[in-house]
């Protein structure tokens, strides 16, 4: 995929791309050979009969679509989607989220404005046309809508390109109290986690081999800026444990598994949930 990359032409797509593909034989996801999984919509995933709301969020001189679960007074938690789009995984993370003790309001911005990917070129596709800036945007949106609407905390956490996004955040959203980011980290085009202003938890896997954005070095790399920027702050590494580790759902596994990654630890899982809460519940609950 370096040749996808490389036609990439617009500067948001920049933002994203250039700190991973100079080092990498893949773009992101395995080359246009790796076998495509087809994945439901969100209107057909198995979560879309959960107790969702969808809301309209303004900002500037336009407006998105989110998806709200959870009390309704308690702590709000921006949770960031995958390259996919806001499928069945996003969902059932933040229903999962919703449901931890002792109460939080996940929300879901639609990055994409209601385009889910159907393969991995797509999902590709959708993510290098991305607006990265006017993503951060949305999020800081979110959070004001969140905090105008009964919580008094916000955080922010994301998986894969919503990783990288809720880094951003702590970076450029002065108004989010809290990160934790799945295996992602922003470019320098986007933002510097040296100037970190929000504590931030952060969770990669050994065997990630996305090179700059998400293997062992970048996270490496991030702990040594999140230690500049002062801010309280945990980077942890999963042992064989392999990128988007934390998608157990049975569509999930299988995705991940026509995509090569065959790791399983459901313990691993587990541990990241475990610390999530813990990080979360601690900045955000008085």
């Amino acid at each position: 995929m370096l040749a996808v990359a490389a036609a990439l032409s617009s500067s948001s797509s920049r933002i994203f791309s250039t700190t991973i593909v100079k080092s990498t034989s893949s773009f992101f996801y395995p080359p246009r050979s790796t076998p495509c999984l087809a994945i439901r919509s969100m209107a057909d995933s198995a979560t879309a009969s959960a107790p969702f709301t969808k809301v309209r969020i303004q900002r500037e001189d336009t407006a998105f679509d989110a998806y709200v679960v959870g009390k309704e007074n308690a702590p709000g938690i921006v949770v960031l989607q995958e390259w996919w789009g806001v499928d069945f995984e996003i969902k059932n993370h933040a229903l999962k989220i919703s449901q931890m003790e002792p109460g939080f309001k996940a929300l879901i911005p639609d990055l994409y404005r209601g385009k889910v990917g159907l393969d991995v070129a797509e999902a590709q596709h959708l993510m290098n046309s991305l607006d990265w800036p006017g993503a951060v945007k949305d999020i800081h949106a979110s959070v004001n809508w969140l905090k105008a609407n009964g919580s008094k905390k916000v955080g922010v956490t994301g998986f894969c390109m919503g990783g990288a996004l809720s880094i951003a955040s702590s970076v450029l959203v002065p108004e989010v109290d809290c990160v934790v980011a799945f295996y992602g980290v922003p470019s320098p085009e986007l933002a510097d986690p040296a100037k970190a202003k929000a504590p931030v938890q952060a969770h990669f896997g050994e065997l990630d081999n996305y090179v700059g954005f998400s293997d062992v070095t970048a996270a490496k790399a991030l702990e040594e800026k999140l230690k500049a920027s002062g801010v309280p702050h945990e980077v942890h590494i999963y042992p064989g444990s392999g990128h988007a580790f934390m998608n157990r759902s049975s569509d999930g596994v299988k995705r991940r598994k026509n995509m090569g990654m065959e790791d399983e630890d459901e313990a691993a899982v587990e541990l990241a949930w475990s610390r999530f809460k813990s990080w979360m519940s601690r900045y955000l609950h008085p």
